[in-house]
């Protein structure tokens, strides 16, 4: 099992705490990092200073380093995410890239917040400010207003993927049947116990029973958590499941949800008193590559997280032609459904997905599909 540092939550999945999304693996690289910067600095102490701490904080370093390893690779059996689409296979697209962007005092149309012109607002604080988190007893993700009362997101936030569904209920299942003959072992050690004569074969046995009945207890809660997020994940659909968080804090259930049939999109519908409805880039402010770009959303439960990269280009998923913008402004789970916007605060693509065990290669649904896929819905 895997004890999470932060929370201490008990699970078998190796990547991520399934309570409180902390990153195992970025966790890792956090505190590395933590003690070259303290042998850094103890580098530049006097010349006075003792080699030996240096020699000792060295140490600690490669002990920290291998300890945190061999932490988060453990386990009986890894635990796979849910909520996450399948990594693509994408390639560049064959058309010509689009036209540079006109001028912004062309194509910038003023907008209003409140009684202050947009202008004289900071676009991205305007972008976080439509921005929202949502939740749902299965994982967190992200949405932004593209209207007073239809925000906008993945549909693998506001659903669970049937394909990793079915992969954690193979897990589930399979760690249930561990256990269970693991306690059938546990019991029948302690009838042999019972059938030898004290000495040190019968304390071995006992020392042995003991470390059993010890690593069962400390599975069973994890096991107890999975089983009811199966359950959970199982059961229909219903919009009372998904909370919705504005930035401000206030908490809505969805009214209303539709989800695409083609492509990674949802709409939710609520009725909220103060929306900031974020605006599609016009059709003559296309991304060019290089061009600063940045994700808001919601990453393993970190609300209104701004991030910034560049525009890296246009790609195309060989399987389903599907056009993606592809940007190497971080992201990661929770960015899901949230927006891209380039530096006026205009939405260019819904957040949707990355490639696994990569840096720094997401993928975001162009803006314009979404007024394709609910175009009776929005009009």
């Amino acid at each position: 099992m895997i004890q999470c540092p932060k929370c201490s939550n008990q699970q078998t999945n190796p990547e991520e705490c399934d309570k409180c999304g902390l990153i195992f693996r970025k966790f890792e690289r956090a505190q590395v990092r933590k003690k070259e910067e303290e042998l850094k600095q103890g580098e530049q102490k006097p010349k006075g200073a003792a080699p030996l701490s240096r020699i000792v904080s060295a140490l600690a370093l490669v002990v920290l380093s291998s300890s945190l390893t061999y932490y988060f690779a453990g386990g009986i059996t890894g635990q796979g995410k849910t909520g996450n689409p399948p990594s693509p296979m994408v390639r560049e697209t064959d058309h010509s890239p689009a036209p540079p962007p006109a001028p912004a005092a062309e194509r910038a149309p003023k907008r209003e917040i409140g009684n202050l012109n947009m202008e004289k607002t900071n676009p991205i604080e305007y972008a976080k400010n439509g921005t929202v988190a949502i939740e749902t007893p299965w994982g967190k993700g992200s949405g932004f207003f593209i209207s007073d009362t239809f925000i906008v997101t993945n549909k693998h936030v506001i659903e669970p993927d049937r394909q990793q569904l079915a992969e954690f209920r193979r897990q589930v299942e399979n760690n249930r049947k561990l256990i269970s003959l693991e306690q059938e072992k546990i019991a029948e050690l302690r009838r042999r116990i019972t059938q030898i004569k004290a000495g040190p074969t019968r304390q071995q046995l006992a020392i042995i029973l003991q470390e059993k009945e010890k690593q069962v207890a400390e599975i069973l809660p994890g096991q107890e958590e999975s089983e009811k997020r199966l359950n959970t994940m199982e059961k229909p659909l219903s919009t009372s499941d998904i909370k919705i968080f504005l930035a401000d804090g206030s908490e809505y259930a969805a009214e209303s949800s539709r989800v695409s049939a083609k492509r990674d999109l949802a709409l939710l519908a609520i009725y909220a008193a103060k929306s900031t409805v974020l605006q599609a880039a016009p059709e003559n402010s296309a991304l060019s590559q290089g061009d600063k770009v940045y994700t808001i959303g919601n990453p393993v439960g970190l609300r209104n997280t701004v991030t910034a990269g560049v525009f890296s280009g246009y790609r195309q998923r060989e399987d389903t032609k599907e056009v993606f913008l592809q940007t190497d402004a971080p992201t990661n789970p929770g960015n899901s459904g949230g927006p891209l916007i380039d530096e006026r605060g205009f939405v260019h693509g819904v957040n949707t997905m990355i490639i696994k065990n990569t840096q720094g290669i997401g993928f975001a649904i162009p803006v314009q599909e979404v007024f394709e896929e609910f175009s009776l819905t929005l009009n």
